[in-house]
């Protein structure tokens, strides 16, 4: 069989040995629930929970208990939307600000809330001749998503001046950044962004499919959105509600009940323990080798060489776009792919930017830290056979 060369890092990673075997490890020796036992086979488990969620932190500048795990960064994106529109001062007067760079997770959620009514004026950022971010015409905006860096386009947004320039116009603004790109590529500083929550998945950065990171600036703020297992301390009648103690203290008619602190106030149910095993173990990997852009750049200089490739993105881009006249994106990936070559094609499930750029979809080239320049130079002259 011919090996595949695999260019599709940014739809999903390959995983590095260490996870594989750390995961393997972990189900077949360790397994046990967190945070609901009381043997050393669960005390064990809670303290690889404690040091992954220590290592994430570490690796986006936050404290642990700003750290919070979820299935990955759609799942923390419609959550955020949920948490904040649940809120007992959201108004449906807010205003929302989205941009085209955004994905369809990023920005969806909040235009169905415009749909039902739950909130009513949407505000689009201007991009660039460049189809960056046009920061000095940010407007101003209560809810502001900011996507670090588009999955068509391949460029870093500078998150920080944004951020700042957002609050200059409205200091209590609440910013969401979407960092599931970027995080492959560039180092994350929550602080120094100063953003109120952030997403990225584990498995774009060589973690496995069902974990995801949100970041939650102030905890304490928020009232939570999800209820179960593991986020209630205790629960009572009325009649003894004034013995409770500590804790985030909530009541109705029959009954009142106490959540636990953060992070566990926001991890109703069980954990994606085996992913979250692997977790750490991808962001050590990822620190020690991040992909060679160097590929990219190659591929650009081939490609743009060929009439017929028009190349939307950047040559110092992390990816690289880009369409053929007279060939439709699908048909060009369907012949790579029959040449064991993996791309993706389509939207990249970011319609607006395509949009923008007066085209329906289009063919990407990611790498990761297993391809190799030889391997780019195999699928540059596929596509140039294919193109001919």
């Amino acid at each position: 069989m011919n090996k595949i060369i695999y260019l599709d890092a940014a739809a999903s990673a390959l995983k590095p040995k260490s996870v594989v075997s750390t995961e393997a490890d972990f189900l077949q020796n360790s397994y046990a629930n967190s945070g609901r036992g009381v043997c050393a086979r669960s005390a064990a488990v809670d303290d690889m929970v404690a040091r992954s969620r220590q290592r994430v932190a570490d690796f986006i500048n936050a404290d642990p208990t700003q750290v919070i795990f979820t299935s990955g960064a759609t799942d923390g994106l419609n959550r955020i939307v949920n948490i904040l529109s649940s809120q007992p001062w959201y108004s449906s007067s807010s205003v929302f600000a989205v941009s085209d760079l955004d994905h369809h997770s990023a920005r969806i959620p909040w235009e169905a809330l415009l749909h039902i009514g739950k909130i009513r004026h949407m505000r689009v950022c201007e991009l660039d001749d460049n189809y960056d971010i046009k920061i000095d015409t940010i407007p101003k905006t209560d809810f502001l998503i900011v996507t670090a860096m588009s999955n068509v386009l391949g460029r870093a947004q500078d998150v920080e001046k944004i951020i700042a320039t957002a609050r200059g116009k409205n200091p209590n603004v609440i910013t969401i950044v979407d960092a599931s790109q970027y995080v492959v590529h560039n180092k994350i500083d929550v602080k120094k962004w100063d953003c109120d929550f952030l997403v990225f998945s584990g498995h774009k950065i060589g973690a496995d499919t069902g974990v995801g990171v949100l970041y939650i600036r102030d905890t304490n703020k928020y009232f939570p959105e999800k209820f179960g297992g593991g986020m209630v301390v205790s629960v009572a009648d009325m009649a003894r509600a004034k013995e409770s103690r500590g804790g985030w203290i909530y009541q109705n008619c029959n009954s009142c009940w106490v959540t636990a602190d953060a992070p566990d106030k926001w991890e109703a149910g069980t954990l994606p323990l085996t992913q979250i095993a692997g977790l750490h173990v991808a962001i050590d990997e990822l620190e020690k080798n991040r992909p060679d852009l160097n590929l990219i750049k190659y591929a650009y200089d081939e490609l743009s060489k060929i009439e017929k490739i028009k190349i939307i993105s950047s040559r110092d881009s992390a990816i690289l776009s880009f369409v053929v006249d007279g060939m439709h994106p699908l048909d060009v990936g369907a012949m790579m792919g029959a040449n064991n070559v993996c791309v993706r094609v389509g939207n990249m499930c970011a319609s607006w930017i395509h949009r923008a750029m007066g085209i329906s979809g289009s063919v990407r080239i990611s790498v990761g830290a297993w391809n190799t320049m030889d391997e780019m130079k195999q699928a540059i002259d596929i596509i140039k056979k294919i193109v001919k």
